[in-house]
């Protein structure tokens, strides 16, 4: 039986990559480990336990999924990333400096079961939740 430990990877398609390089890197703090964009379109971030590829529409591979995302047409729903402990004031104020807008905090279920967690947007458009750890 497979027993899933955490997220390994997520593929987000941009036209953006110099906007989503600093969300990820400068705001939420991901770090580049492999890039390949000028070969195949591909930039990979470390995001904890896990990866992040950011694929260029226009690259090799960006190409195989059709046109850009839209407001409309997202080719991603959400995808949670965990945060080391840290309160939901840390979280606001540090993303208030990045002038990043900040919802409500609100309790949902995760990895770890309920706790609060808030949704907030990439320059592409995609959700992305934020849930600290217990």
């Amino acid at each position: 039986m497979l027993e899933v430990a955490g997220i390994d990877h997520i593929v987000l398609r941009t036209t953006k990559l110099s906007e989503m390089l600093h969300f990820y890197c400068d705001v939420l703090g991901c770090k580049v480990v492999r890039e390949t964009a000028a070969e195949i379109g591909l930039t990979q971030l470390r995001a904890g336990q896990a990866l992040i590829d950011l694929i260029t529409v226009a690259g090799r591979l960006g190409q195989m999924g059709g046109g850009p995302p839209t407001a409309k047409d997202n080719n991603l729903d959400h995808f949670c990333l965990q945060l080391q402990p840290i309160s939901e004031t840390d979280i606001s104020n540090h993303l208030l400096a990045h002038n990043i807008d900040v919802g409500r905090f609100e309790n949902r279920n995760g990895a770890q079961g309920f706790g609060p967690s808030i949704y907030i947007n990439d320059p592409e458009g995609n959700v992305v939740e934020l849930k600290s750890m217990r």
